[in-house]
């Protein structure tokens, strides 16, 4: 009989659903939470929400004319044609199929979802969702069919609760995701390695 010695940590991960790095960033704590959780500890992740760009249209927009628009035809075309972001941690990505859209209907789902203990895997299809599939995340049906495939229910409000939580991470001078708040106090910025994910969930309170 083995005694689990590792403690319950909990995690708090701001992130936006159309940020690739926050995509990155969270594969690799995922990977880093499954070793924690095989070795017998616990993990609880809570997604905080934030928006990259909250002035993008609920209809969608394709990515690649945003990226034309900010960076020239050529930048946009080259951007469109790199499939290799992430592919070292098994994302595949494809920018030219990519709608850039206002987030605030995903997170809202996202949310309801971890209400539900679905948090986990209600992000990673989003994600892959917006940055593989070329999906429209801001899209109703869309939403309802992702949740389906995540088992977890649609939202049904929610909708003051996302701004409150829009409003307390600005309020908290947060600028750029993905943000990662461990229990112990640590605080990692980016998408960092697997392994440095690993170690600060194994780290003591107020160590690194």
């Amino acid at each position: 009989m083995t005694t689990n010695t590792l403690p319950t940590r909990r995690v708090e991960l701001v992130l936006d659903l159309i940020c690739i790095h926050s995509y990155l960033g969270f594969v690799r704590l995922s990977r880093a939470v499954e070793r924690y959780r095989d070795q017998g500890g616990e993990v609880q992740i809570v997604f905080r929400p934030f928006q990259v760009a909250p002035d993008a249209p609920a209809e969608g927009k394709p990515l690649f004319d945003v990226h034309r628009e900010a960076f020239g035809e050529e930048q946009a075309r080259a951007i469109a044609e790199d499939t290799s972001f992430g592919a070292e941690d098994g994302i595949e990505a494809h920018f030219d199929k990519a709608v850039h859209v206002n987030t605030f209907e995903a997170h809202r789902l996202l949310a309801a979802a971890a209400e539900q203990g679905r948090g986990e895997q209600m992000a990673e299809r989003l994600f892959r969702a917006y940055l593989t599939d070329g999906l429209n995340i801001g899209d109703a049906d869309t939403l309802r069919r992702l949740a389906a495939e995540a088992g977890a229910e649609p939202a049904e409000g929610g909708a003051e609760e996302l701004r409150a939580g829009l409003a307390e991470i600005r309020r908290a001078g947060v600028t750029a995701v993905p943000l990662f708040l461990f229990d112990t106090g640590r605080t990692i910025s980016g998408a960092q390695s697997e392994e440095t994910f690993s170690k600060a969930l194994q780290a003591p309170a107020g160590k690194d």
